[in-house]
C-alpha cells in the first residue's frame, strides 16, 4: 500500500516547502543514495548514505519524508517487528534544517499506526530527546543497551 500524504511546512524565515511522506517499499528502496546525505550529525562516526540505504531497505517498516523541491529526504523512520507481540522503532532522524516543522512527530505517527497491531513499541532513545516522544505519546522506560562503534567504520568501508 503507497500512502502518499502532502503536506505544507514553514521554517521560521519565510519559506514554505512540500513534503511527501511515502511508506510504499518499493518508492522507499528507491532512493538514491545522494537522497540520503546530512543525517547522523554529532555521531563520532556517522554511517555513510550508501549504509543508511541499506539500513532503511533492510527494515520491516521505513517511511521517508521527500522534500519535492530539492528531490532529497529530509526524514526517516524504521523499524522492526515481529508483527504479532514487539515492534521496535530502531532510527527516526530529521535533517537539522527542517527540525522543529512537525516532520518528526509525523513520522512517529505513521510508524505508530503502522506498528497498532502488536502488543508493544518500543524505543530507545538518549535522554535529551524523551520530551520529544511523550510529545508523541510514548512513555519513559528503563532500558539496556550495548554499542559496537566499530561495526559502523567497517559497514562504511564496504565490508559487512
Amino acid at each position: 500500500m503507497n500512502t502518499v500524504f502532502r503536506r505544507k511546512c514553514h521554517f521560521v524565515y519565510p519559506l514554505e516547502f512540500l513534503v511527501t511522506f511515502l511508506d510504499d517499499f518499493a518508492a522507499v528502496v528507491a532512493l538514491s543514495d545522494k537522497m540520503l546525505t546530512g543525517f547522523f550529525v554529532g555521531w563520532p562516526t556517522p554511517p555513510s548514505p550508501k549504509v543508511l540505504s541499506k539500513l532503511i531497505r533492510n527494515s520491516t517498516y521505513s517511511i521517508v519524508a521527500i522534500d519535492e523541491a530539492q528531490d532529497r529526504c529530509v526524514g526517516y523512520v524504521t523499524a522492526l517487528s515481529d508483527g504479532i507481540l514487539f515492534g521496535y522503532v530502531s532510527s527516526l532522524e530529521v535533517l537539522p534544517e527542517f527540525q522543529g516543522q512537525g516532520i518528526g512527530q509525523d513520522l512517529v505517527a505513521r510508524m505508530l499506526k503502522k506498528l497498532s497491531n502488536v502488543y508493544a513499541v518500543d524505543i530507545v532513545c538518549d535522554p535529551d530527546v524523551q520530551p520529544f516522544y511523550e510529545k508523541c505519546g510514548l512513555r519513559r522506560c528503563a532500558s539496556m543497551v550495548t554499542r559496537n562503534p566499530a561495526q559502523i567504520a567497517k559497514l562504511n568501508s564496504g565490508l559487512d
